[in-house]
């Protein structure tokens, strides 16, 4: 495969600090040097989320859960670009773009990056999103342009379900539980992985990922087909 000569796209998306260098490299550098990837299939997630960010506009950390500092959800749904990554001292041809789900700002001028997430699946836990909240708390405080937001708590608000509820008017519902989960900040395991990323996506083709859906869907097709 020819590689042109400059990658597709300059930005990282926050999220390919977890699912992209955890499930396959070759995709992941297929993605930025072609801009080619798998299109998702999740027709729920979307309209799940948006009302869960909805909701909890302008809503009190407080109430989001006791453990917060005071403070007010006043942004949500907003891109967030960074100034050129620096790795190891030097700044590289890559920033972090990506859109954070609401951001919370305390009295004392820092803000918290809350992501939202609507599932039962044990991997949403600090320790697999911390690297991409991370990317959003870089993209904050090194900002491309305007004024930089120190972050002072990041964390996952996860809705799981938990059965379905009959309305008085007869109607049907979803209900959920709710859980806050603290993730904490950990910058020198975020350089490590932003440096690794971009290693592979500056170094030549990667083998697949043994356990990626797609190179297995395509090697197993092509071996039909011959």
């Amino acid at each position: 495969m020819k590689r042109p000569p400059k990658p597709a796209r300059d930005s990282i998306a926050p999220s390919d600090l977890t699912f992209g260098l955890s499930t396959c490299k070759r995709c992941l550098w297929i993605k930025y040097w072609f801009k080619v990837s798998m299109p998702g299939a999740f027709p729920l997630v979307k309209p799940l989320s948006q009302a869960q960010e909805e909701h909890f506009r302008r809503a009190s950390m407080q109430d989001i859960d006791p453990s917060l500092a005071p403070g007010v959800v006043k942004q949500w749904g907003q891109w967030v670009k960074s100034s050129p990554i620096m790795v190891g001292g030097k700044e590289s041809q890559f920033k972090i773009l990506g859109i954070y789900d609401l951001l919370a700002h305390y009295e004392d001028g820092s803000v918290g990056i809350i992501d939202c997430k609507v599932s039962d699946s044990d991997r949403d836990n600090g320790a697999f999103y911390a690297p991409q909240l991370e990317a959003y708390a870089y993209a904050l405080e090194h900002p491309e342009k305007g004024k930089p937001f120190p972050v002072s708590s990041m964390g996952l608000l996860v809705w799981r379900l938990a059965g379905v509820n009959q309305s008085v008017e007869g109607g049907y519902g979803f209900a959920t539980t709710q859980h806050y989960i603290p993730v904490e900040r950990n910058q020198d395991e975020f350089q490590s992985l932003i440096s690794n990323l971009i290693d592979v996506i500056e170094g030549d083709l990667p083998a697949a990922g043994a356990e990626c859906p797609t190179c297995n869907y395509l090697d197993a097709r092509l071996a039909l087909e011959n």
